[in-house]
């Protein structure tokens, strides 16, 4: 293994990093769905022969870049790497080795230089569509969530399965969004592959492994070193939220201790007959994401930052469910993930964490058939606001902790039979504090189709957002179809008329009401 100076280290990963931009970049412009091209509900990944994240596209999505290292290794123990050859392309949406839930299509592509495989290349995608319920809560067991793919060839040295692409294609309401969104991400996979090669070629590297042996290495020594700067001992925290008939309760215990960092949910909900659970891959992206935005948010991410970090929840719990739960609505359970995190080490780390957010991600899924007697499936998305900090006020309607983009008026009326009526922000809906929390918005759509299934991804309508050192909380959220509030649990049938008013929640606040800070930027 050849030893890399600095400058070099810096020059070869720099233009890693910029392959897996650029794939991005290459998936907005190519992309059928606006979850890719406006939503940025995708990512990018880079991976060493081994599975391990070596780059990962700079706007991505906190889950997706933590659970695709995890996807390509399970592809590559399906396939090993000496049964591979070049053009191949492999595909899946196994929620328990990909991303949580069948919406969410991971797409690998071994990078070979020469006749050597020296590294992958994966993305994932929410794709508008993939069968089933919906992502409807009330599904009862995998099977009902939609068209299952596990590991499988989609290219077989640039041969394409069209077998399965017309399965595909047969089980989806948006066969045209989905495939498409299909060979956008093949597009990006082959882009990275070309970039990769050539970056190599460039600097006269065999294979990727020096680069990613140094990444690692210095990665993990700088998260030990800075794990190491705080006090050692164990914090927990314990939350309710809005649950089913009744609330989920989660619980963590974050025990730091000679340069490493063990979560465990013990003490969480056991995993529910319904599609609320959340698997574990997803679960430890999401405290991996949490504990290196607190510790080290300026690297990169990589392999080596994690390796310091242990999560553990017990098997059967709604953060680890067994195969084969339900899990299409895992978002809203997961999502409260690094809140928890931020709950346990507000002690630990006060000038860091932030109060809570009033979202985890609101969402509204629409699907029928629309005047031209055309199928149609819609994924709208609405954000509330986030909680206050140490030094300033909570951001208005922002996805956190994913980073996933509002979807705009224009486009949802363009991709959907609705009308938006209004979209605003809810005065007074942030907690009150020192720092205020941001605020919420509040939306009114109106469907213009018949018999249109609406299914809602919500949290906070029971439980709001708690704030921090005094501050308040924020505002609840609501859902009312012709101003009557809903079970948002339990798939609606709209009518042509229906008015369905959404309210998003807001976030928590940070110290003590008239501390001298001040309030989300334009809250007045």
């Amino acid at each position: 293994m050849m030893h890399l100076d600095p400058v070099t280290l810096e020059l070869v990963w720099t233009r890693l990093i910029a392959a897996v931009d650029e794939a991005a970049k290459a998936i907005v412009r190519t992309s059928f769905s606006t979850l890719s091209n406006e939503a940025n509900d995708f990512a990018c990944v880079l991976t060493d022969t081994e599975g391990r994240s070596l780059a990962q596209n700079t706007g991505s999505i906190p889950s997706f870049i933590g659970t695709l290292p995890g996807t390509v290794r399970a592809v590559r123990a399906a396939f090993p790497p000496d049964q591979m050859q070049p053009g191949d392309v492999f595909i899946t949406n196994n929620p328990w080795i990909g991303t949580g839930h069948l919406n969410d299509i991971s797409i690998v592509r071994p990078i070979f230089l020469g006749s050597r495989v020296v590294g992958f290349a994966a993305t994932t995608s929410h794709v508008p569509d993939i069968g089933g319920r919906i992502r409807s809560t009330e599904a009862r067991e995998l099977f009902e969530e939609g068209f299952h793919i596990p590991p499988m060839r989609l290219m077989r040295g640039e041969v394409v399965d069209a077998t399965l692409l017309t399965l595909l294609r047969a089980n989806v309401r948006t066969p045209d969004q989905t495939e498409g969104d299909v060979w956008a991400q093949v597009g990006a996979v082959t882009l990275i592959e070309d970039r990769v090669c050539r970056a190599l070629e460039d600097h006269r590297m065999a294979d990727l492994s020096s680069v990613a042996s140094e990444i690692f290495d210095r990665s993990e020594a700088e998260m030990r070193r800075r794990i190491a700067l705080l006090p050692e001992g164990t914090w927990r925290a314990t939350m309710e939220t809005d649950g089913l008939e009744e609330p989920f309760t989660f619980n963590v215990e974050v025990t730091l201790r000679g340069g490493e960092v063990t979560v465990d949910f013990a003490g969480t909900s056991p995993q529910q007959r319904r599609a609320v659970n959340c698997v574990m891959a997803y679960t430890t992206a999401m405290t991996n994401f949490a504990l290196k935005a607190l510790l080290l948010p300026e690297l990169p991410n990589n392999e080596g930052v994690f390796r310091p970090i242990r999560v553990l929840a017990p098997e059967g719990c709604i953060l680890n469910p067994r195969h084969p739960a339900a899990v299409g609505g895992r978002a809203a359970t997961g999502h409260y993930v690094p809140v928890m995190i931020f709950t346990a080490l507000a002690e630990a780390l006060p000038g860091k964490v932030r109060a809570a957010p009033g979202s985890p991600l609101w969402i509204m899924n629409l699907a029928g058939t629309d005047a031209r007697g055309q199928t149609f499936a819609n994924v709208m998305f609405f954000n509330g606001g986030t909680g206050a900090g140490a030094t300033q006020g909570g951001a208005d309607c922002i996805s956190w902790p994913s980073n996933i983009s509002a979807t705009p008026i224009e486009v949802a009326e363009r991709t959907a039979p609705v009308v938006i009526h209004c979209k605003a922000l809810r005065p007074d809906s942030g907690g009150a504090g020192s720092h205020r929390g941001g605020r919420g918005q509040e939306v009114l759509v109106e469907c213009e189709a018949e018999d249109v299934a609406a299914v809602f991804v919500t949290e906070r309508l029971r439980f709001a957002a708690h704030g921090l050192f005094g501050g308040t909380s924020g505002a609840k959220g609501e859902v009312l179809i012709d101003d009557v509030a809903v079970d948002t649990r339990q798939l609606q049938m709209l009518r042509k008329g229906s008015r369905v008013t959404i309210r998003t929640p807001g976030g928590g606040g940070y110290g003590p009401v008239g501390g001298g800070g001040t309030g989300s930027q334009g809250l007045g």
